[in-house]
């Protein structure tokens, strides 16, 4: 019996702790990050504002773990990496093309994401600047495993290459969301105009592989 309640407690915990991070999405989808007040996500949640301090630590834990399940690069952990880097042959030509092309998809499909960036642009906070850390620790991984060793003295070439397509795809997803769809031209919500990025991605990274 000690057992089954035991379990019963985890259970009840993980359930009230998921409530907790979808009403922080839920708020800062329809009230921006200004919305995110410990009554209102307590209330939203329909869970005690005191189990916000019992689960988290406060509020800044709780914001820090939801940062963290939304964030596309943060979830490339290292381990992930460590499975790729032996079957790399390409100087991970393939894997950065995936990534982006993924990363893409992900921002325009996912508008707590979109939120989350618009945020770290926005207002200097703790959680963002641990996420961002988080972020760069996770490339300097990547770059470190992956793309040093195929480029060396252009490694830092490529970083700058990347750097302007990864806030670049950012930029066309929050654009498209927030005020129109029509950017140089193209039309970003519809099929055909994210299409022509995407192969505007491949094209990019192939010029990369081949002339740096």
């Amino acid at each position: 019996m000690e057992r089954k309640s035991a379990a019963g407690s985890i259970r009840n915990k993980e359930r009230s702790k998921k409530k907790f991070l979808d009403a922080v999405g839920k708020i800062l989808k329809t009230k921006g990050y200004a919305g995110l007040k410990v009554n209102d996500i307590a209330s939203t949640a329909g869970v005690d504002k005191k189990m916000i301090y019992t689960y988290f630590g406060g509020m800044d834990g709780l914001i820090d773990e939801y940062i963290r399940s939304q964030d596309y690069w943060i979830k490339v952990t290292d381990d992930k990496i460590d499975k790729i880097i032996p079957d790399i042959n390409d100087g991970g030509k393939q894997f950065i093309e995936e990534m982006l092309l993924s990363q893409f998809d992900y921002v325009y499909k996912n508008k707590e994401a979109q939120k989350l960036l618009l945020w770290s642009i926005s207002e200097s906070r703790k959680s963002l600047r641990k996420l961002i850390d988080t972020q760069e620790e996770n490339g300097e991984h990547i770059f470190d495993n992956i793309f040093e060793p195929h480029f060396q003295e252009k490694s830092e070439d490529f970083r700058a290459v990347m750097a302007i397509m990864v806030s670049g795809l950012y930029y066309l997803n929050m654009f498209a969301s927030v005020n129109g769809s029509i950017f140089c031209g193209l039309d970003m919500n519809s099929a055909e105009g994210r299409e022509r990025v995407k192969k505007a991605i491949s094209f990019l990274v192939e010029q990369s592989y081949d002339n740096l």
